[in-house]
């Protein structure tokens, strides 16, 4: 058996945490997402919600590869373009402010703002059921309802290049996320399972937002999730176009104009943790 030692780099974006192996170590990388749940496992292993990868792209500067904690791809990452997007600017891989970085939800534009804070246009929220998608509906779904466990919700869904189901609870506590988070996910309504974001309302311009991520569990913060709810939001007539929202790992700042066809902002912090490395066996 070959046994592989690996450099990475521990970011964080909120508390929502990742694994970014060395570029050097590009040809290890399907080992490296083989072993996703163990290198991830915060008892046996680094520790994290999962893997980013840096990779060459033909249609932009760079691509980003998302790995979650039990080893599924995800399309984005809000909170681990960020931390990316810092990584690249840390290491002088390139000394650009703003990158355009290849994701599986399309080209993402990325502005570094200082050592540890960047601005990511997320792109337009599609609203189109059939594409998010949410089984057997088509158009904008709006608080519609779904029966968890004898228990009535509602939820609109908005895919920020992944899929969100947005849930405005009476109370937001632990049973409420880890019980009826991991159902929503996996729920025939969503063929592709999906993010479930529970939320808050403050005021007109802020929410408090927990999250159920698709693939992890519950995590400190998801950027794609706060964007998603913002819109969700905006949609619903619940509060204003600039919000600030408080995650359990801290904040986001997103905003949106309203119009379908216009890009989702998101500012946020991205924070490097340490280095390391790590025996793979192969």
């Amino acid at each position: 058996m070959t046994c592989h030692t690996v450099t990475f780099q521990k970011w964080h974006g909120l508390g929502n945490d990742f694994i970014i192996p060395d570029r050097n170590h590009e040809q290890l990388f399907p080992l490296l997402k083989k072993n996703a749940a163990i290198l991830c496992d915060r008892r046996k292993g680094i520790g994290a919600d999962g893997l980013l990868f840096l990779l060459p792209s033909e249609i932009a500067d760079f691509k980003m590869a998302i790995i979650n904690s039990d080893g599924s791809e995800a399309e984005m990452c809000g909170n681990g373009i960020r931390c990316i997007a810092s990584y690249i600017g840390s290491q002088k891989i390139s000394l650009h402010k703003s990158l355009a970085i290849e994701t599986g939800a399309g080209i993402i534009r990325t502005e570094l703002l200082d050592n540890t804070t960047v601005t990511v246009n997320m792109g337009s929220p599609c609203l189109d059921a059939s594409r998010i998608p949410v089984a057997g509906r088509s158009g904008v779904v709006l608080m519609e309802k779904i029966d968890i466990a004898g228990r009535e919700f509602k939820f609109t869904a908005v895919s920020m290049g992944n899929p969100h189901a947005v849930i405005y609870p009476d109370h937001n506590d632990d049973d409420l996320v880890k019980t009826i988070g991991p159902q929503i996910e996996t729920h025939p309504l969503f063929p592709k399972k999906t993010n479930v974001e529970f939320i808050t309302i403050l005021s007109d311009s802020e929410i408090v937002m927990r999250v159920w991520e698709r693939g992890c569990g519950e995590t400190q913060a998801c950027g794609t999730g706060a964007c998603a709810s913002v819109v969700s939001g905006i949609l619903n007539k619940l509060h204003g176009n600039y919000v600030t929202v408080h995650l359990p790992g801290g904040d986001l700042l997103i905003s949106w104009s309203g119009t379908q066809s216009d890009p989702v902002y998101m500012t946020g912090p991205a924070m490097h943790v340490f280095n390391g490395n790590i025996k793979v066996e192969q």
